[in-house]
């Protein structure tokens, strides 16, 4: 199973700096147990308790493999292709690119799955992608997968 190090401990607090009350910013993210097999990393970012959906804060995939563990930089460019030759899609915010927590205020703690996936191939879809497109060009080329659970709470 891989395993996912970031800023926060699994169902722990996100830091602020991660959120719309905050920078706003990706954090690090280190994926470890990446199967030697694998050819990239995707990861999804994703909050069930919002109201009407699940809210899709970030997608990224095509994630180069070159060395153990796998580093996703804190703060990645919000644009479609990164300079490793990752690629971005659409968050449910309308935007390419990782938007971090901003659940309604007073609405409780909300819980934001990061989850990692390690795939036997590069994607080669193109386009306006959202996390429905990516799941679907994934399922059956997922070798290993993992996930950590971050909270956020607006008062």
């Amino acid at each position: 199973m891989l395993k996912i190090l970031t800023e926060f401990d699994h169902n722990d607090f996100i830091p602020q700096k991660y959120t719309c009350e905050g920078e706003n910013i990706n954090p690090q993210i280190v994926v470890l147990n990446v199967p030697k097999t694998s050819k990239s990393l995707v990861i999804i970012c994703e909050d069930p308790d919002a109201p009407s959906k699940t809210f899709v804060h970030w997608i990224i995939w095509n994630i180069p493999i070159k060395n153990s563990p796998v580093i996703i930089e804190e703060g990645l460019p919000k644009i479609n292709t990164l300079s490793d030759g990752s690629k971005q899609g659409f968050n449910d915010f309308g935007k390419i690119g990782y938007d971090g927590p901003c659940p309604p205020k007073n609405h409780g703690i909300h819980h934001y799955f990061f989850k990692a996936y390690a795939l036997d191939t590069l994607l080669t879809i193109d386009g306006k992608i959202t996390k429905e497109i990516l799941e679907k060009s994934i399922e059956t080329h997922i070798i290993d997968r993992g996930e950590i659970i971050g909270l956020y709470q607006r008062k």
